[in-house]
């Protein structure tokens, strides 16, 4: 049975994308190591993006636009996000299984959510080093058009100092506009 394992990244962030990924193991082509990206180290995060590139039966990365995430809201980009990845695959699968409680609408092709689905299953666990890798270099290059915000030490996220970036620079186009803290640095809420 082919599994794709399909994972987001950048669900909270108050800027940029966010990136799904979906991605196939090769049964006779184990990968050694996988587990939820956010607790590995960015260099075995690297190793293992090349790797599973390379093994995966099939892989993708897509995304849901921050035009798109302020327009539907976050929850139904991150869903759209991850029907794209599926779409992207070359292969099709037999079963998706998705990190979180809930699952996109993919049709009839039958999924099921696992909570902690990243340290589960090891598809799951690809698909997280994927979209991780992709966001956070997004990030880096982010950072070095803005430098002031300091994209590439906090991804985006609400930390203090994204915080006091925000407040002193405003906000730039890759911000979500419909995040609160967002629309408070604006003066819009």
């Amino acid at each position: 049975m082919l599994i794709a394992g399909v994972d987001e990244v950048g669900r909270g962030p108050l800027v940029g994308d966010v990136v799904t990924a979906a991605v196939i193991l090769d049964p006779n082509n184990p990968i050694e190591g996988l587990a939820d990206s956010k607790k590995l180290s960015e260099k075995k995060r690297l190793a293992l993006f090349a790797e599973i590139k390379q093994k995966a039966l099939a892989w993708s990365v897509a995304r849901a636009s921050v035009a798109e995430i302020d327009q539907l809201n976050i929850l139904h980009a991150t869903m759209l996000a991850m029907t794209r990845a599926v779409e992207g695959l070359s292969v099709r699968p037999d079963l998706v299984r998705i990190d979180g409680n809930r699952c996109p609408d993919l049709g009839d092709l039958p999924a099921e959510a696992i909570v902690k689905g990243d340290s589960k299953e090891p598809a799951i666990s690809a698909a997280s080093i994927l979209a991780k890798v992709v966001r956070d270099q997004e990030m880096v290059e982010l950072d070095a058009r803005y430098p002031q915000y300091g994209f590439a030490g906090h991804k985006g996220y609400p930390t203090k100092a994204h915080m006091e970036a925000l407040a002193e620079h405003g906000a730039i186009a890759e911000h979500r506009r419909s995040f609160r803290p967002v629309r408070k640095a604006l003066g819009l809420e």
